[in-house]
């Protein structure tokens, strides 16, 4: 089996803990981990924590993309459980991984996912569009589009900075090359029925950027074992919204283990 890329990297925002099950995040357009940095401390008495970076030079098709990740997540996940968590373009990402490997993951969550992009004529016309502007115009439009992306108001000042951040880091082949992506993403192919996970489905109902509760609506008709949580006030990008807690959700679902007792010192 050949080398993952160098251009992907499962980074551990925390010490790793391999007693742990293996929980992976795979990220938005933005292809960071940074921006899942406040769901840690819910989650990590429970699980141990890797976030997926994409470089901003890795233009890989999705099948060579979800290929390339799953071997690193070989390399890191022995004989443990695995939960695979995607975020809207992330989510898109694990819809492919678990296509190519409907039985590797425990537990399957997706977070306003991505999958109907191509089915909204005017993103289709901002994918098109974000190629060609020039540069000065790419940046301005990219910080106007935050009230699409995010409730501003539900976001605390620290992680509405995190945000500014994440998205100014993006350079414009990348978020062009990604947002072809999602144009050409499409659900039927992936024979999802085969997938054994667990399945959690949680959709914005505010979100002004995608139809999530409808399109995890249609995605729970497509997986087995599907469940859908809605977040009635929150927007696209919720998980840095102050009050949205993965971990709380997780155990409301009964989907984590109880936390290992940690060795006593000798």
């Amino acid at each position: 089996m050949s080398q993952p890329s160098p251009s992907l990297q499962l980074l551990a925002p925390v010490p790793p803990n391999d007693h742990k099950p293996l929980f992976v995040y795979l990220p938005g357009l933005d292809g960071s981990g940074r921006l899942f940095t406040r769901q840690v401390p819910d989650l990590q008495p429970h699980v141990d924590i890797r976030c997926l970076t994409i470089a901003a030079d890795d233009l890989s098709p999705w099948d060579r993309l979800a290929t390339q990740v799953l071997r690193l997540i070989h390399q890191e996940l022995g004989d443990r459980s695995l939960y695979l968590c995607g975020e809207s373009f992330g989510a898109c990402l694990a819809l492919q991984m678990v296509a190519q490997a409907p039985t590797l993951a425990r537990h399957l969550i997706l977070i306003n996912s991505a999958s109907s992009f191509h089915r909204l004529p005017w993103l289709h016309w901002v994918a098109n569009l974000t190629a060609w502007v020039a540069s000065p115009l790419y940046k301005t439009s990219a910080f106007s589009s935050l009230p699409l992306l995010a409730n501003l108001s539900r976001i605390s000042r620290p992680h509405q900075s995190a945000l500014f951040e994440a998205m100014g880091a993006v350079s414009q082949k990348s978020a062009a090359w990604r947002l072809s992506l999602l144009h050409q993403f499409r659900l039927e192919p992936l024979q999802l029925h085969r997938v054994t996970a667990q399945t959690l489905l949680v959709a914005s109902q505010s979100d002004r950027l995608l139809p999530s509760l409808a399109e995890a609506q249609r995605l729970a008709t497509l997986l087995p074992n599907a469940h859908i949580h809605a977040l009635p006030h929150s927007g696209h990008i919720s998980l840095l919204e102050d009050h949205i807690s993965l971990g709380e959700i997780l155990a409301t679902q009964g989907a984590l283990p109880h936390p290992s007792l940690e060795p006593l010192a000798s």
